[in-house]
């Protein structure tokens, strides 16, 4: 056997043995030591593996199936750009802290700086994005064995934290199996039965305190983040008679905690005329919330409050006074007073705010961006997973969909980008089980078309993709470059219309299609089927930009 399959054969042990059941390849020449040895454990049962020819998608579905397994999966892939494009997907996984192994094959030491194909410094490459742990060369001698599988250990336990990690294992030719000479060591087990392994517990909490007053009139904003975390907080808002404003990841957590979660509280916050009854005397932020200018907003005014351990809590103003780890219920004691009137005057606004929504949204024709959200939403199966792309499909879930503890909700919220989305989705179908639907926009569809691209040997997820089309930029409406006095150039430099046929791209993946025309449409399209399929519901840009300003004058209306 020759030095690099060995050292792969033991690598590959190593996961095993550590608990990393979930493996994404991607083909190539100089990672086949590897690819060969997860074929084999494969084979034996010992770990599911997935082939994907698209590092950028690769990524991201490894992303998924960590986000909903709770367990770090691992993607493999050749030296060179191929380990570039798997940046995308370890910046998600490093500002959502979601455990990720990327074990990128390198050249040897002696063809760097040699001009040899695919050969860059990719050590490190990540930056401080991720954790590096650089393998020597094989050799064939006796003694490293150890050594090899201490390093994935070492690799496996720092993924455990929710870090993405690069094992970048260098490899001399000969690439593929070689028969001949017996390895020196032992390779498959670890001698003496001995199993090393790093703890799947979850990690303790925080035992930092608050110490800083926490006023009657307080408001909690819930975003992206640990589950514990905000069902910890939500229960002191319970008590303390405090209303909670959830994000859409955030909101069964919160509800578990028993608190009241308003149904669109960001856009309750977002239209500047929130009335004095409703102005908090401090905000308490738990995890990240990233979705809403509202929210920020009121940041600006008020105290803020931190609780997470994310290094990057959120805060781009600068206005967190106190950041700590947890908050619960024996913080009580820090609640100064209680405000029999302050959670009942928000539930008014809540139902009269609901009210306005429900009439503008009955009087303006189907569909829309919100009422694509609402009835999403309303119409999946209990106990589905949802996934909720970026841009404008998560916020328009934040801003009028109902609260439904009864689905688990993803989203990339660590950067927020539009790529990998569908590859991410088909990654939590696959790691979490549950039937799965995906919302996204057409051009969050797009960037990542490549994650329809399942090899007919491979694990398909169940996963229905909802893609509203309205053929180009629909965020960028709603933003500063869609004014009025930016017409002239807006629609081709932030419009962007494509013109893709969608089924015909779905067409060519194998993919099933269909268009709905209706909301009634669309209520049948969700109901549960298996497989990968996509739905299609078309509609405008035109006059998008009015309708969110009707949206919020009907609301600061209702709740004035």
């Amino acid at each position: 056997m020759n030095p690099s399959t060995a050292m792969a054969t033991v690598v590959v042990d190593e996961l095993v043995r550590n608990d990393v059941r979930q493996v994404v390849l991607c083909p190539g020449s100089r990672n086949a030591p590897v690819a060969f040895a997860l074929f084999e454990a494969a084979n034996r049962g010992e770990l599911t593996l997935h082939v994907r020819v698209d590092e950028r998608s690769a990524g991201y579905f490894a992303l998924g199936l960590g986000r909903a397994s709770g367990r770090p999966a691992a993607v493999v892939c050749t030296s060179g750009t191929a380990v570039a494009n798997l940046h995308p997907a370890v910046l998600e996984a490093h500002h959502s802290g979601v455990g990720l192994l990327l074990i990128t094959a390198d050249r040897p030491p002696e063809l760097h700086g040699t001009g040899a194909n695919q050969t860059i410094d990719q050590r490190g490459i990540f930056g401080s994005a991720a954790v590096t742990v650089d393998f020597p060369v094989a050799e064939r001698r006796a003694g490293l064995n150890p050594v090899w599988r201490g390093l994935v250990c070492r690799g496996v336990a720092r993924a455990e934290t929710g870090r993405p990690v690069q094992l970048n294992i260098p490899f001399r030719e000969p690439l593929v199996p070689t028969f001949g000479d017996e390895w020196p060591d032992q390779l498959v087990g670890r001698p003496g039965g001995l199993r090393w392994t790093t703890s799947s517990a979850a990690r303790t909490v925080p035992g930092n305190r608050v110490d800083f007053p926490l006023p009657a009139r307080t408001l909690v904003v819930v975003g992206s983040g640990d589950a514990a975390r905000a069902t910890s907080a939500a229960s002191v808002a319970a008590k303390a008679g405090w209303p909670v404003v959830a994000e859409p990841v955030g909101a069964a957590a919160a509800i578990a905690g028993g608190a009241h979660v308003l149904r669109g509280g960001p856009l309750l916050l977002g239209t500047g005329a929130l009335p004095e009854s409703l102005q908090p005397d401090a905000v308490v932020v738990v995890g990240r919330p990233t979705l809403s200018r509202g929210v920020r907003g009121l940041m600006d005014r008020v105290p803020v409050y931190g609780i997470g351990d994310h290094p990057q809590w959120t805060d781009p103003q600068f206005v967190a006074t106190h950041v700590r780890g947890w908050l619960d219920q024996d913080d009580l004691v820090h609640v100064t007073g209680h405000d029999q009137g302050w959670l009942a005057g928000w539930q008014d606004a809540e139902d009269a705010a609901a009210q306005a929504v429900a009439a503008l949204l009955a009087a303006e024709p189907w569909p829309t961006g919100l009422h694509v959200a609402r009835d999403v939403v309303a119409g999946l199966p209990p106990g589905a997973t949802l996934f909720l792309g970026s841009s404008n499909t998560v916020r328009d879930v934040d801003l009028i969909a109902r609260h439904r503890v009864d689905l688990a909700v993803h989203a990339n919220r660590g950067v927020a980008g539009i790529d990998g989305n569908l590859s991410t989705a088909a990654g939590v179908s696959l790691g979490g089980g549950a039937p799965t639907y995906a919302l996204v926009g057409d051009l969050t569809f797009l960037h990542d078309a490549n994650g329809l691209l399942i090899g007919p040997g491979e694990q398909r997820p169940d996963l229905t993709i909802v893609v509203l089309n309205d053929d180009g930029g629909g965020i960028f409406s709603l933003l500063e470059q869609g004014a009025a006095e930016h017409r002239a150039s807006f629609e081709r430099v932030f419009g962007t219309p494509h013109g893709v046929d969608l089924a015909a791209l779905c067409q060519a993946h194998g993919v099933k299609h269909t268009e709905a025309a209706t909301a009634a449409d669309l209520r049948h399209a969700l109901a549960p089927e298996p497989g990968l399929r996509v739905v299609e519901v078309r509609a405008t840009r035109e006059g998008l930009r009015d309708l969110h300003a009707r949206l919020r004058a009907a609301v600061s209306t209702a709740i004035a």
